[in-house]
């Protein structure tokens, strides 16, 4: 028999022992993640304890693994499960080879969220990547749960419920990350609906309250914050909040209890519940999606997707979108962005290669202002390349042909008008060691193809079987190198080639010349 969504939560209510989500411990490596079911200690997958603010993997050890480990061959295990395949990827099924998962999760934790385009998007491929499980995995699952989090943390919140969807199990950690991506992506019912049809899953009593109130259960949820008050298992604020949060009328004029510290996502809802919305801004990047949707006014719904965008976890035509949904309500800022991108995009949907030429200088220092060049190159840069532009608009014009999937056609099609032209386009067809370098930069960027040499950390790590840790190291010395290492380019790109990622490394190396990210 199937028990209402009500009468479960109030079952577990009176039966459910409160003090199992204490006993355990930290329950997550995110810490704004919502208490919204508890995990007894007796739970039969303990949580990893990699958190995502661990200090950085020393290398006193060296690149090697200090022993061998063995692990069962028979049977799938969670850590191999992806969302693209090999083929697709590029990445090799072996990818993670003799690394241990420990070491493997420890550099996908430190790894800095920010970067290049190409490098973010490598990245998340890696995380979402079907490959073979790290031999020492023993089906735990500790890895799946390390990228699951890391996804959170970059703000891939659709990437990271599709994983949890294709690990198909319902463990409480799982699922407090499956009930948080609902609730900031719109689906709330659908996450206590979900808990609801989980027994096993024991909801924390501001869920139990948050899912009784949604289900239209007013009572059952006041006599539960009345219960917990009397049981001194709420503090004063949390009944304060959740009892506005049933009745905002009854409360009007008085003070709102102050936000915690940190914001989970059911924090940030029930304070939107109550007409009193925390910004997102200054909060974890994931809380941006809940400003996506139509319950934030315009200027939020574009700098969520502006931040989303530049983190390359949303498709640029949600950008698109909202630039163009109304008219600018004023001047100045994100509505400067709006407007010159409304004005390019009615010239290039005329074909009129004069306003075009015209409008097309402005928008793009409004998007190298925002740092969106590339979602607008993926845009616009086929488009571009149709049009006779003139002057500085066809300088443009070709950066962001080379910032665009058609990178190699413009590359045939375009013929170099100065030297540094000569060195994106020899870049772009694949072999620049034949064009001289205009700058030390390009000097750095050549000699990787002209003579890779990896750091001898990311060697160690290729000649130990270990490309995927070796990978992960390139992208962080070629964001030393943007800080003005410029060895560090020379290492990380050579990695990239040795690795097998020759595309990634030739669409990295005309980031790093066309786009504004040196230290």
């Amino acid at each position: 028999m199937r028990v209402s969504s009500a009468g479960f939560l109030s079952l577990m209510f009176l039966g459910a022992p409160l003090a199992a989500q204490d006993a355990g411990g930290p329950l997550s490596a995110i810490d704004w993640l919502s208490e919204s079911v508890a995990t007894p200690a007796v739970a039969g997958t303990a949580p990893p304890s990699h958190t995502i603010d661990e200090p950085p993997v020393t290398e006193a050890g060296g690149a090697l693994p200090a022993k061998v480990t063995t692990s069962a061959l028979d049977g799938p295990s969670p850590d191999g499960v992806g969302l693209i395949a090999p083929a697709v990827s590029g990445l090799p099924r072996d990818l993670w080879g003799a690394g241990l998962t420990h070491e493997i999760a420890e550099r996908l934790v430190q790894h800095s969220d920010d970067g290049l385009p190409a490098l973010r998007q490598l990245f998340l491929t890696i995380l979402l990547a079907e490959v073979a499980a790290p031999v020492d995995a023993g089906g735990k699952g500790e890895l799946l749960q390390v990228r699951i989090d890391k996804l959170l943390a970059l703000g891939a919140l659709e990437q990271a419920a599709a994983l949890i969807q294709a690990a198909g199990t319902a463990s409480p950690e799982l699922f407090r990350r499956a009930f948080d991506v609902a609730l900031l992506t719109g689906a709330e019912d659908r996450a206590c609906e979900s808990m609801a049809s989980e027994p096993h899953l024991a909801p924390t009593l501001p869920a139990r309250i948050f899912c009784l109130a949604r289900s239209g259960d007013w009572d059952t949820a006041a006599l539960t914050i009345r219960i917990s008050k009397a049981l001194n298992q709420i503090t004063a604020d949390q009944e304060t909040l959740m009892s506005r949060f049933l009745d905002p009328d009854l409360y009007e004029g008085d003070p709102v209890p102050p936000a915690p510290n940190p914001v989970t996502p059911l924090d940030w809802m029930i304070y939107a519940a109550i007409g009193e919305p925390l910004p997102t801004e200054g909060l974890p990047i994931a809380f941006s999606y809940a400003e996506l949707g139509p319950r934030a006014g315009w200027k939020a719904q574009v700098e969520a997707a502006e931040r989303l965008t530049r983190a390359g976890t949303i498709p640029p035509n949600v950008i698109l979108g909202l630039y163009t949904e109304r008219d600018p309500a004023a001047s100045g800022g994100v509505w400067d962005r709006v407007s010159a991108f409304q004005k390019f995009e009615a010239a290039i949907s005329s074909g009129d290669a004069a306003r075009v030429t015209a409008t097309l200088p402005e928008a793009w220092a409004r998007m190298q202002e925002a740092e969106l060049e590339v979602p607008f190159a993926t845009l616009f840069g086929k488009t571009l390349q149709e049009l006779p532009l003139q002057g500085e608009a066809a300088d443009i014009a070709l950066r962001v042909g080379l910032l665009s999937p058609y990178v190699e056609t413009v590359a045939k099609r375009r013929k170099p008008a100065s030297a540094e032209e000569a060195f994106l386009l020899a870049l772009a067809a694949g072999d620049p060691s034949l064009v001289l370098p205009p700058d030390s930069l390009g000097r750095a960027i050549a000699t990787a193809f002209r003579d890779p040499a990896p750091s001898t950390e990311a060697k160690a790590l290729l000649d130990g079987n270990r490309r995927g840790e070796a990978i992960i190291v390139a992208i962080d010395n070629i964001a030393r190198g943007v800080e003005g290492d410029l060895r560090g380019v020379t290492e990380g790109l050579s990695t990239l080639r040795l690795a097998g990622l020759e595309r990634v490394a030739r669409r990295t190396a005309l980031e790093l010349m066309i786009l504004e990210r040196r230290g």
